[in-house]
């Protein structure tokens, strides 16, 4: 009777499990987790975000997830995996593998396109893809550990190419032969960067399992040994700009009072030759009227200009 009240303890009563609000369960069967059979996560949409190349190397089994609930019976055979689906915000500068690294998990180094070290803060969140329980419990080791490191890839490549959109300022300085300084481009930019790693960090879920919700990238900063430098640096670029910015809205100026000359001339010269075409349209009408019609019309216009004239000369024949 031990012996049963032992086994029903161990193996049967032991066997029933509930699954919270937040979390997901796979059960797994002699170590092998209860699949959708013919189904990857190829054919989930979220694995559209994945290049071509990275759709064999991400093949991932979908598997049969259990919702919250209970309660559920497995046996003694059978394994329940439970995972977390809420969402986590951590430090970007956070090392899981070293709490010492980049100022123990404070700061974020990275460097620019003009070879400037920088200092980046802010925080991600994320969570586990009940999309892609397979890849989070058994495709990777360690999916945070991964999902940080990947972030961290994609961010400092982007920091190291980023250029700042380009607008009417930029392109006149860049005539000039003025060039910007990239931290002031990233600081002005930060929303697209924010958008940019959020584009480039859909792949995640389908990848490791793990969902990047949103990345807050709050402060861009240089080494305190030459920030001096670079508010000097900063001091001269403004002046550059200034004065290339007042120097084409002169030019603008004056190029928009010379078109207003050239179109007041050009309508006093129109306003003369009216006119003329409106006395050369009549003389034609005149002329279409009869043969001596228009030599009718010149001796009356003579005739009255013979009564303003005080005096006449006259060709005499000889």
């Amino acid at each position: 009777m031990g012996f049963v009240a032992w086994f029903l303890m161990r193996y049967l009563v032991a066997g029933i499990y509930t699954v919270d609000q937040n979390e997901r369960a796979v059960k797994t069967v002699f170590g092998r987790a209860e699949r959708i059979e013919g189904r990857t996560i190829l054919d989930d949409p979220v694995s559209d975000s994945l290049r071509p190349e990275e759709r064999e190397r991400y093949c991932y089994p979908q598997v049969r997830v259990i919702g919250p609930g209970g309660p559920y019976f497995k046996w003694p055979w059978e394994r329940i995996h439970k995972v977390s689906i809420a969402t986590q915000t951590v430090n970007m500068a956070m090392d899981p593998e070293d709490a010492r690294a980049n100022r123990s998990g404070n700061e974020l180094e990275a460097v620019t396109k003009d070879q400037l070290n920088t200092g980046l803060t802010g925080q991600i969140r994320f969570r586990a893809s009940e999309r892609n329980l397979y890849a989070y419990l058994f495709g990777v080791k360690k999916p945070f550990v991964h999902i940080m490191g990947y972030f961290v890839a994609v961010l400092r490549e982007r920091i190291a190419n980023f250029e700042a959109p380009k607008t009417e300022a930029a392109v006149a300085a860049a005539a000039a032969g003025v060039a910007g300084v990239s931290i002031n481009d990233l600081r002005k930019n930060l929303a697209d960067l924010n958008d940019y790693m959020e584009r480039e960090c859909r792949s995640a879920e389908a990848r490791y399992g793990m969902v990047l919700d949103a990345s807050l990238i709050t402060g861009i900063d240089p080494p305190e040994e030459v920030e001096s430098a670079l508010a000097a640096i900063n001091t001269a670029h403004n002046q550059v700009s200034s004065d290339i910015s007042l120097a084409q809205a002169s030019a603008d100026q004056k190029i928009v009072q010379s078109k207003r000359a050239v179109e007041i001339e050009t309508l006093k010269a129109e306003a003369e030759a009216e006119p003329l075409r409106a006395m050369a349209a009549q003389l034609a009408l005149l002329k279409r009227s009869g043969p001596g019609v228009l030599g009718m019309y010149l001796r009356n216009v003579r005739l009255a200009l013979y009564n303003k004239a005080r005096n006449a000369v006259l060709e005499m024949k000889r």
